[in-house]
């Protein structure tokens, strides 16, 4: 694909090796994907050589995890071999490519028991540096609703790979975001209003992250950890996601004393009802997130991107980021969004600090 916007896998591979992971001489990075990336895995390949890091790719056929999942004995499913933690603990550092792929049917408990097992390896992934991203792909573009080519303009928007310096815009991103902190910083209560909403949440006290682009590519978004006993009140998550390969749509959930004590799904409810079984963590608050990517401007089923939309807020059910000053523990971490430009507002201490998408 050629023209204005078109996406250059070459140019994301830099991004991805350069700024988010800033590839060091003698590193070892870890490439995650299935084979459907391979014109990006190509490039970071050839991206991290000429860094004098040491590439340490792991390939899946596309439905290999599925595969796992629906055929694994228990004993696979439930325990976790010494191999695979010290595979991750042997690198400086990881690349994880999304290839989205049409939701296959699965048993929500059987993943739900796979990501318990999964924990310790996410756990040491997390203590070194990190990021994530994601190839544009035919199933992507189909369940976004769009065109391949128009799918991948879309995917190259939201990475600022149709700017002339995308370094310089994640750059224009974090100064933006600093000052939202700012002002987030100085509040000790969030409220969301919307049609269907109204949740409270202590912020007292706890730290807001710049997120930037060097984890999640693409990025623009402010988040921290609330309190994890003060969610008080009720929450429509209106943007459809996949969970765990099931389409999940129009979540409601009910909060008292911080934990989840009504919940439904208008679809996909067995896997919010598995998901909130995961383990004791799974139904608090383990993230409060802001939207501010104004490169992504509609819904595409993917929560990478869509957790990012400008006038958009997101929290998520499970495990908090220690760097917040969270506490909650968990092996899920589920990000469910709710739309607030269509009507909506979040009051820090009772004032505005958005209304209908747009800061104020």
């Amino acid at each position: 694909m050629t023209g204005p916007g078109a996406y250059d896998p070459e140019q994301h591979a830099r991004l991805m090796v350069e700024y988010c992971i800033d590839a060091q001489p003698g590193d070892r990075v870890l490439v995650a994907c299935t084979t459907l990336a391979l014109p990006l895995v190509e490039g970071i390949h050839r991206a991290l050589l000429g860094r004098g890091a040491q590439p340490v790719l792991r390939l899946d056929y596309p439905g290999q995890q599925e595969d796992f999942l629906r055929l694994a004995p228990d004993h696979l499913l439930d325990h976790l071999h010494p191999a695979d933690l010290a595979d991750m603990e042997s690198v400086q550092a990881s690349i994880r490519i999304l290839t989205p792929q049409r939701p296959r049917p699965g048993d929500p408990a059987r993943q739900a028991r796979h990501t318990r097992t999964a924990q310790p390896v996410a756990a040491a992934r997390a203590q070194r540096r990190w990021t994530l991203t994601l190839y544009p792909t035919p199933d992507g573009a189909q369940m976004a609703g769009m065109a391949l080519d128009e799918y991948e303009r879309f995917v190259s928007s939201a990475l600022f790979l149709d700017r002339p310096d995308p370094v310089a815009a994640w750059a224009a991103v974090r100064a933006q975001q600093a000052d939202l902190i700012g002002r987030l910083s100085a509040a000790e209560e969030v409220r969301l209003v919307a049609p269907g909403t109204d949740l409270r949440l202590n912020i007292a006290g706890r730290q807001w992250v710049n997120s930037d682009g060097k984890r999640n590519m693409p990025s623009g978004e402010v988040f921290t950890g609330p309190h994890e006993d003060s969610a008080e009140g009720v929450i429509h998550y209106d943007l459809p996601t996949t969970f765990q390969g099931q389409r999940v749509r129009d979540i409601r959930l009910r909060f008292e004393g911080g934990r989840v004590v009504e919940a439904h799904a208008e679809e996909g409810d067995d896997a919010l009802q598995a998901a909130l079984q995961t383990d004791d963590g799974a139904r608090y608050v383990g993230e409060l997130g802001i939207g501010t990517n104004a490169g992504i401007q509609r819904p595409s089923m993917n929560i990478l991107f869509d957790e990012k939309i400008s006038g958009t807020v997101h929290l998520a059910l499970g495990n908090s980021y220690p760097e917040t000053g969270g506490t909650n523990r968990s092996a899920l971490h589920w990000d469910m969004i709710r739309d607030l430009r269509p009507g909506g507002e979040i009051l820090l201490d009772g004032r505005p600090f958005q209304r209908d998408g747009q800061f104020c």
